[in-house]
């Protein structure tokens, strides 16, 4: 069953979501050639403990890190390490925060020092996917609709957009009902209400969308080593539409 959030745990989510987005920009600023994804991962925690929140994602099926730091073939959950980034990189910084009893979730990619225009133009149309998904969120739409958007404008842009992986509901747990598909059929799955909380979540590959397990059997990546790119935010859907939780105003 999907939740329906009140007026106080919206607005406590929030607050959450302001603080995660203020976080993952203080990251942002961090990521550059020469710095190690698990440098990035102490300050991700350091800054969530200091907001007075607790990771989301540490302990969360076992997971061993507070950040998901995916680079290049790695699509999502890959878990922080000694790896340097280098020059060419692009790398996926995924965070969730669970404050005053409510987690939510947010992603993006960004590039390492300077990069082929081809990987920018992925990073510009997962972007803009996920910017066309939320503008689809409104009560009386379906989760169909969404998929069937982003899906669509993908493929028209040359890319694919991964099947096995989906974005979800998100409140008390970290995970909540529905499953979010980025592909589907307009009109189809269940209908938006207002109060829902989910997060969106593209994933968009320049070649082939299939998946496989990663090394450190937390992370999936491309089949065929092929880039990927990440974006995410959490919303609230309103009486009109929807309002992005995890944005900075």
């Amino acid at each position: 069953m999907i939740s329906i959030k009140t007026p106080e745990e919206i607005k406590i989510m929030a607050e959450g979501g302001k603080i995660l987005a203020k976080i993952i920009k203080e990251l942002e600023k961090k990521v550059k050639p020469g710095i190690t994804t698990k440098e990035l991962d102490r300050v991700a925690e350091t800054l969530i403990l200091k907001s007075g929140g607790k990771p989301s994602f540490r302990g969360y099926e076992g997971y061993p890190a507070t950040l998901c730091t995916s680079i290049n073939e790695e699509i999502v959950h890959a878990v922080p390490s000694d790896r340097v980034l280098k020059e060419g990189d692009i790398i996926s910084l995924d965070l969730g925060i669970f404050f005053k009893g409510f987690h939510t979730d947010m992603a993006i990619t960004l590039a390492v020092g300077k990069i082929f225009p081809e990987t920018q133009r992925l990073i510009r149309v997962t972007k803009k996917a996920l910017k066309r998904g939320i503008k689809k969120v409104r009560p009386g739409n379906t989760f169909g609709d969404i998929g069937n958007t982003i899906q669509r404008y993908v493929e028209d842009q040359g890319f694919n957009v991964v099947r096995e992986l989906c974005g979800h509901g998100i409140g008390k747990e970290l995970h909540e009902e529905p499953q979010i598909l980025n592909y589907g059929k307009r009109h189809s799955g269940q209908e938006i209400k207002e109060g829902m909380t989910f997060c969106l979540e593209p994933m968009v590959t320049v070649g082939d969308y299939r998946v496989k397990k990663g090394k450190d059997n937390y992370s999936y990546e491309t089949k065929d080593g092929s880039l990927s790119c990440h974006f995410e935010h959490t919303v609230v859907v309103t009486k009109d539409g929807c309002e992005v939780l995890t944005e900075l105003k």
